[in-house]
């Protein structure tokens, strides 16, 4: 899964592609790295992130959809929001999947949305909102903590009727350092909810911690590097920037088997 962040402050790429053209250019550079699935979000969700309106996210999101559908129209689209009507907007215009940070816990109507349009849905876990997701976070067992919240939210979806499905522990969102840690050690116990896993950790400052490079650009290589050490778990969708890198990796992972 490719990000294409058309936000002007997204923590690593901001403003890049906030431009038909440029947002067209980046997704041509996917689909030649044999991208699966384009996430396309126009609400920065880094720490501190300020809220815009559904009208402004629409606004940015809904050109670069219908430029896609038409030059690509075969490649699978993700909308990355938490808002009813920005998801309703991207679904009419053909995309297939809803991206919800919440968890459903900003908008419960998007059980209904997805069984309507029979759309994907992933649910993510997130402890409070971006702009307070990073205010000292806790938990008393943070893997157990995750996990139950998300094993509530997939029986809520399946009780929907929803069968295309996937979880994410919400790397970096309402978690500390440690908390990151834990869950990448135990991602292999979110097998047991028998719901695809999607994992999103790319340019993250949890691997800042971890190979200390500021820019987060400089981190795509330990993107790469982390996601070959954990992919054994379980993983079965992976969203990152650079799509490139994770493209190599397939082939070396196809090569040997």
């Amino acid at each position: 899964m490719g990000i294409l962040n058309i936000t002007p402050d997204s923590f690593s790429d901001g403003g890049k592609f906030f431009s038909v053209a440029d947002a067209m250019q980046q997704v041509e550079l996917m689909v030649a790295n044999n991208v699966d699935i384009i996430d396309i979000g126009g609400e920065s969700t880094r720490p501190n992130a300020i809220a815009i309106s559904p009208e402004s996210e629409i606004s940015r999101v809904l050109p670069i959809i219908i430029e896609i559908r038409k030059n690509f129209p075969s490649i699978k689209l993700s909308i990355d929001t938490t808002k009813y009507d920005v998801a309703k907007a991207a679904l009419d215009e053909g995309v297939e999947i809803i991206n919800d940070i919440s968890g459903l816990q900003f908008e419960p109507r998007f059980l209904e949305l997805a069984s309507e349009y029979d759309a994907g849905l992933v649910i993510m876990h997130i402890k409070g909102t971006p702009r307070t997701m990073q205010g000292n976070p806790k938990y008393d067992d943070v893997v157990k903590e995750v996990y139950d919240f998300l094993a509530d939210k997939v029986a809520l979806a399946k009780s929907y009727g929803l069968k295309k499905l996937w979880i994410d522990p919400g790397i970096g969102f309402g978690k500390t350092y440690s908390h990151n840690i834990e869950l990448l050690k135990n991602l292999y116990k979110f097998n047991d909810l028998q719901t695809p896993l999607l994992l999103g950790l790319s340019r993250k400052s949890f691997l800042k911690n971890i190979v200390q490079e500021e820019i987060p650009e400089n981190r795509d290589l330990a993107t790469a590097l982390i996601h070959s050490l954990l992919l054994s778990s379980g993983v079965d969708i992976v969203r990152v920037h650079n799509v490139m890198y994770l493209n190599t990796l397939r082939k070396l992972m196809n090569a040997i088997g």
